[in-house]
């Protein structure tokens, strides 16, 4: 059975293999698409929709445990991707 994750954009749980993993390696964060990088990840759809409600509601921040302020250029210029 595959693991569930929330979608920290739309709250949703999903699985693992819809949503994109989001790190953040000194304050930038950085779209983990193999799910393979260390540290603490944040996981969200890859859509536009998801993407921008959660960096408006700077949720990144909150799941990822980052107090200060996180550069966001890298997540939203991703390529977003069809939901599901």
């Amino acid at each position: 059975m595959e693991p569930v994750r929330t979608c920290v954009g739309c709250r949703t749980r999903a699985p693992r293999s819809t949503l994109l993993r989001v790190v953040s390696q000194n304050d930038i964060l950085i779209p983990d698409e193999s799910a393979v990088l260390p540290g603490r990840g944040a996981w969200v759809h890859p859509t536009q929709e998801c993407i921008d409600t959660a960096l408006r509601r700077r949720a990144f921040g909150r799941a990822l445990r980052v107090t200060s302020d996180l550069d966001t250029r890298n997540i939203a210029q991703h390529p977003p991707r069809n939901k599901g």
